[in-house]
């Protein structure tokens, strides 16, 4: 089960820390990443991190703003988001697969994932 946390409503240029916290799985031997949906788009893979962090993609849109990190201790991936804007307004999701790599977890559209979280909202207000 993944668990994310750390959404909200910021102003643009603020920033936000997504939190992605696995139970009953080690998420390092995972590739774990970040999708958004917003309203009326289709789904895009943001940032992408892979088993044991040997690398990582991410959108171009995001590029220079996001970040990805993973804790191991706590079992738990994070999605620094800086600078943010109002096109990144939307909803959140933490998924996670095996065997994968960072790029086909955010960019496969056949990429089946092995779990998932119940998405976190942000707004960033235009």
């Amino acid at each position: 089960q993944l668990v994310e946390s750390g959404g909200g409503l910021v102003q643009p240029g603020g920033s936000l820390r997504l939190s992605c916290t696995a139970s009953g799985f080690i998420l390092d031997d995972y590739a774990v990443g970040w999708l958004r949906q917003a309203a009326g788009k289709e789904r895009e893979g943001v940032s992408c991190i892979s088993p044991s962090d040997v690398s990582t993609y991410y959108a171009d849109s995001v590029k220079g703003r996001f970040s990805i990190s993973r804790d191991k201790a706590k079992n738990t991936v994070y999605l620094q988001m800086n600078s943010l804007k109002s096109e990144d307004t939307a909803v959140y999701y933490c998924v996670a697969a095996a065997p994968t790599s960072a790029l086909n977890l955010c960019v496969s559209r056949t990429q089946v994932f092995d779990s998932w979280g119940q998405g976190t909202q942000v707004t960033v207000p235009s």
